[in-house]
């Protein structure tokens, strides 16, 4: 009989009749079977008002704003920060929620809290039903072990909500492990049999590139259909047309990368076994082999004596360059292993470097390894994905760009994207050398320069390097232009936007200097630091911000967000070793609030702005950061494990409504380090989808908390990685006939 089961007698003596005893004991049996079998219905509590006394359900605040584009209707809005007290203590010391290579029985027990009266009812019920008795728990095959890990996982959703929430919760659990399930966890059940049945079975791909994967760089059969190369079209991005839903295999003898600022002078060979380098630029103190590690001595072609020399000496031949006040964010060309761009953090100032992919293999993988920020990329046929008069800086140490021919209009895509008054510094053979070659290029310079209205401010020669540069600074106005004798390079057409960068080829033109004072580029922004906290002058108090507010107002308001979340959230609520924390991306930065806010920390901030969303991009290279416009549709221009955190506000509830979500989360495995975390911003929905598809790649679920209809996840990526194999043909050469 089910009352047994719960029956007791405790074998006291009784001065009652045996009649008396047993009509006691016979109502007595039925009481207990009646009150122990009644259910525990979800949302009850001890004072049976069916709320949490924590008020877990409580709403965010959110300010009212109106909708631009794909922008949120909503942020999480909370002056102590998005996570409730208990929430950001209980969870900053405790371990990932979830870990695939433990049992279920350990997982459960990570996320039992502080609630004593829970644990011991728990352990009650264990002892009493046999449930979870057994530790030696057999061998498991992955599909069972994947489906114990997602109902693991889902057992632990709370474990950074308040102590009486999570209390109340696993009471619940309890119940539903018992004889009877309820209706929640059998709906519960079948969902994720269906999500099961629809996908989130993960393949490693098989590619030509191996661990190195770039899915738009390595499309081997869009290269064969080029009619040439000799603009260097084989290496632009050629996206493949199903993006990637498989995972990148990880070097053998990969190990957690070294973390800064150690990393910046040596990372592990395994990690990126490549000699080629080495052994091409070992003399000029580029990369060398030592042992287990490969070792960066901080030179380069130009300043074989080290970086941070030849940097002063930029600035002892021109002052008024004045690094990190006045040259805050420059752009480095063909940037080699980025030693140039690692050693001017060391001057306050941050470089987006880049390089293609070519017979220099590995020299931007090299830069992120080392925590350099740095991106894929090439002076090909079309404009780099940038906004126009952002840099404050362009640098080019030998970077092997032909820009004096056909017309000039590689240096006059710089010339676009160079702040009126910024300066290009260029450090190559025909400066400095006498060379025929060199000669000849020197005046084709000299004559396409003075056409573009450059002012040669000096050349000057470096003993100790044995090189020379050159110092460029573009006008501030346009009476240079118009006072030319020829129109060549001829001025852009009114209809040229020099904002238009996606798939725009480019044309050899200039265009005109703004000379409104409203008008972004007309004026020099602040100094650094005074930038950053400040508001842009061309953002007019009439003109409504991304959140609705007057534009500066916005601008303010959005940071002092940030700021709050930041500080609050993910420093103190979220349990992050932050010194394990190096490069950095905000998969959807509106103003660069989120970076801003991280100021004070040893990382960096790549600042994406989706295409659809509202272009906000020259603002945040007015405040003194850098970013970069992207799709995420197709896969980052960067190497695979290159990025320790990943932050993505209210992304995925956009992207999923025009790709296919799980090539956008094999995109994220691709970008993220082993022990790499992903914070999620969104909708519940959302928020519910790409936790199933953590646990589904067997990634450690950290925290994840909602109110209302808003969410907050917090992810870290394993090592694990997928035993089946996806070929994908297109990276490969087809055999011959």
């Amino acid at each position: 009989m089910a009352q047994g089961k719960y029956s007791r007698v405790d074998g006291k003596k009784s001065s009652c009749s045996m009649s008396t005893v047993l009509v006691g004991i016979g109502v007595c049996l039925i009481g207990v079977w009646m009150f122990m079998s009644s259910p525990v219905f979800p949302g009850q509590n001890q004072n049976g008002s069916g709320q949490n006394p924590n008020g877990a359900n409580q709403v965010f605040k959110s300010e009212s704003r109106s909708k631009v584009s794909t922008v949120p209707s909503s942020q999480f809005e909370d002056n102590s920060g998005d996570l409730p007290e208990n929430a950001m203590k209980d969870g900053a010391d405790q371990e990932p929620a979830s870990r695939f290579e433990e049992s279920n029985t350990n997982e459960v027990e990570t996320n039992k809290g502080d609630d004593n009266s829970s644990e011991s009812e728990k352990s009650k019920s264990e002892d009493e039903t046999g449930s979870n008795s057994d530790t030696n728990v057999p061998e498991k095959s992955d599909s069972e072990v994947e489906k114990e890990e997602k109902k693991s996982a889902d057992d632990q959703k709370t474990e950074s909500l308040p102590d009486v929430a999570q209390s109340e919760i696993l009471r619940e659990t309890k119940t539903e492990s018992g004889a009877f399930s309820t209706q929640a966890a059998e709906s519960a059940n079948d969902k994720e049999s269906k999500r099961s049945e629809n996908g989130y079975k993960w393949k490693t791909c098989k590619v030509k590139t191996g661990a190195d994967f770039i899915p738009c760089l390595d499309n081997v059969a869009a290269l064969r259909t080029l009619q040439s190369t000799l603009h260097y079209e084989h290496r632009e991005r050629h996206c493949p047309v199903e993006p990637p839903t498989c995972l990148v295999r990880l070097p053998q003898g990969y190990k957690i990368p070294i973390r800064w600022p150690k990393s910046r002078d040596q990372i592990w060979y395994n990690n990126i076994p490549s000699t080629t380098l080495a052994k091409v630029k070992g003399h000029q103190n580029w990369v060398k082999v030592t042992g287990e590690y490969l070792t960066f001595p901080g030179g380069g072609t130009q300043f074989k004596k080290g970086a941070l020399h030849y940097i002063d000496h930029i600035q002892k031949s021109l002052p008024d360059i004045q690094w990190g006040k006045r040259t805050r964010v420059i752009l480095d060309v063909g940037c080699g292993v980025a030693s140039f761009g690692g050693f001017l953090f060391e001057r306050d100032v941050i470089a987006m470097s880049f390089a293609p992919k070519d017979e220099h293999e590995a020299q931007v993988q090299f830069a992120l390894e080392r925590g350099i920020p740095a991106i894929s990329a090439v002076m090909g046929t079309q404009r780099l994905p940038f906004p126009s008069k952002v840099f404050d800086a362009i640098h080019c140490a030998r970077c092997r760009v032909p820009w004096h021919i056909e017309g000039g209009k590689l240096l006059l895509e710089l010339n676009r994207l160079l702040r009126p008054g910024g300066y290009f510094v260029w450090s190559a053979t025909p400066v400095y050398q006498t060379l025929a070659e060199d000669v000849e290029i020197w005046k084709a310079m000299s004559k396409l320069t003075k056409a573009m209205c450059w002012e040669l401010v000096v050349v000057y020669k470096d003993k100790l390097n044995q090189v020379g540069a050159a110092i460029y600074k573009k006008p501030t106005s346009n009476e240079c232009y118009e006072n030319r004798e020829q129109n060549d390079p001829p001025i852009c057409k009114n209809n040229d936007d020099p904002d238009a960068i996606w798939n725009v080829q480019l044309e050899a033109c200039i265009h005109k200097v703004p000379v409104d004072s409203s008008v972004r580029g007309s004026n020099w922004p602040k100094m650094w630091p005074e930038r950053l906290d400040s508001p842009p002058y061309w953002l007019k108090s009439t003109d409504n911000g991304v959140y609705g507010k007057p534009a500066p107002d916005d601008f303010t308001a959005d940071y002092d967000h940030w700021k709050r979340v930041v500080s609050k959230s993910y420093i103190n609520g979220l349990g992050l070793d932050w010194s394990s924390i190096r490069n950095v991306m905000d998969m959807r930065s509106i103003y660069g609030g989120f970076a801003a806010a991280l100021r004070d920390l040893k990382v960096w901030v790549m600042n994406v702005v989706p295409l659809d969303s509202p272009d906000t991009l020259p603002i945040i290279y007015e405040r003194g950061l850098f970013g970069i416009y992207h799709n995420w549709c197709e896969s980052f221009s960067t190497y695979p494990r290159t990025y320790d955190l990943l932050h993505a506000d209210h992304l995925f509830s956009d992207l999923k409504k025009r790709c296919k979500l799980a090539s956008v989360i094999a995109e994220v495995d691709r970008i993220l380090r082993p022990e790499g975390k992903l914070i999620v911003r969104d909708n519940v929905e959302t928020i519910a989808e790409i936790e199933d598809m953590a646990k589904s790649l067997h990634w450690n679920i950290r925290m994840t908390y909602n109110k209302e209809q808003e969410g907050l996840l917090c992810v870290e990526k394993t090592l694990w990685r997928p035993t089946e194999v996806e070929t994908l043909g297109y990276t490969f050469k087809p055999k011959s006939l």
